[in-house]
C-alpha cells in the first residue's frame, strides 16, 4: 500500500500525545500580538491541510500495523515530511509578507527582532 501527498485521508481525532511547550499566555511568547497574524486568512485551508497531513501520518501507523513493505513505508514517511515541509514555507511566507512587512511599515526596533525571529526560524527549517 503506498500513497501519495494528494491522497484523501479522513483523520481521526486528536489525541493528546504530551504537553505542548508554550513559551508565554496563550501560547504566545513576550511581545508577540495576539490577535490576526499571517496566516490569518487561510486558516481553513491551513487546517484542512494539517488535517491531510494528518491522515497521512495515520496511514503510516497503519502501515506499520499491517506489515507493510519498508520501502512503501519510506515513500510515505518522505511524502508525509514533503508536506510538512511545503506547509511550514507557506507559513513562513505569510509570516514575512505579514509579520514582517507591518513591523517595517512601523518603523523602529521591531522590525530588527521580526526579522532575526524569522531568521531563526529559517534556520531551524534548514535543520530538519
Amino acid at each position: 500500500m503506498t500513497t501519495t501527498e494528494t491522497d484523501q485521508v479522513t483523520p481521526e481525532p486528536v489525541e493528546a500525545v504530551g504537553p505542548v511547550e508554550t513559551t508565554g499566555a496563550a501560547g504566545h511568547e513576550p511581545g508577540h500580538e495576539q490577535g490576526v497574524h499571517g496566516y490569518h486568512k487561510q486558516k481553513d485551508e491551513h487546517l484542512k491541510r494539517l488535517r491531510r497531513i494528518e491522515g497521512q501520518i495515520r496511514g503510516l501507523q497503519r502501515m506499520v500495523d499491517e506489515d507493510v513493505y519498508c520501502i512503501d513505508i519510506l515513500t510515505q514517511v518522505s511524502a508525509s515530511t514533503k508536506a510538512l515541509q511545503s506547509f511550514a514555507l507557506q507559513l513562513l511566507e505569510e509570516h514575512l509578507r505579514h509579520c514582517v512587512a507591518d513591523a517595517a511599515a512601523k518603523g523602529g526596533d521591531d522590525v530588527d527582532a521580526k526579522v532575526e525571529e524569522a531568521t531563526k526560524a529559517i534556520a531551524r527549517m534548514m535543520r530538519t
